[in-house]
């Protein structure tokens, strides 16, 4: 991040969003005046299966177009991925870990079987199915991504949720995301 450009990869399974919110907090981005991209790394495509995403986000024009390689920020929807190689692929002592896990960060940490970062952790599975009724981590990871790093503004992505989201959703959906990522905001934990 001191490089003047964010890094995020986002590591999933098919069905939990990893694509769309990656691809959600690139254009909030946008909308805020700065330079993004967001975009998914093709492979196995079936209900899932793990999956990478990607976010760039910079003051200045981005001139990358490949992969992430080494992320400021890794996002795990799917606390079953700790452990796996490439979440903790090309990581630093300055990388962010915002993952989705009932268990806090030090046991997380454990699982992540890395001394390198920082570690913070919130329940998004629980917070989905509280408040979207669905078990899509998605958006409370969003939430907790934003407070962890200010990337985006919290106030401009729940506008931007309640848009685009509204037609193909409804009020009821829209409301329960935006509930969800303003909890996951709150509760995201910290080493």
């Amino acid at each position: 991040m001191a490089h003047g450009m964010t890094e995020i990869r986002w590591h999933g399974r098919g069905g939990q969003g990893a694509k769309t919110a990656a691809e959600l907090v690139a254009k909030v981005a946008l909308e805020e005046g700065k330079c993004s991209q967001g975009f998914p790394e093709y492979g196995p495509e079936r209900m899932g299966a793990p999956i990478r995403g990607f976010t760039r986000i910079s003051d200045g024009a981005i001139r990358l177009h490949c992969p992430i390689e080494f992320p400021d920020v890794v996002v795990v929807l799917d606390d079953s991925l700790l452990g796996m190689p490439a979440i903790t692929e090309a990581v630093s002592g300055d990388t962010l870990f915002v993952i989705n896990s009932a268990a806090g960060p030090a046991d997380v940490r454990k699982k992540l079987g890395t001394d390198k970062g920082k570690v913070m952790c919130v329940d998004a599975m629980k917070i989905s199915i509280d408040e979207i009724g669905r078990p899509i981590p998605n958006t409370p990871m969003i939430g907790a991504l934003i407070k962890a790093t200010e990337c985006i503004t919290l106030d401009t992505m729940k506008k931007d949720i309640e848009k685009k989201f509204l037609k193909k959703f409804g009020e009821r959906v829209v409301q329960g995301n935006v509930r969800a990522i303003q909890r996951a905001y709150e509760e995201v934990k910290s080493e």
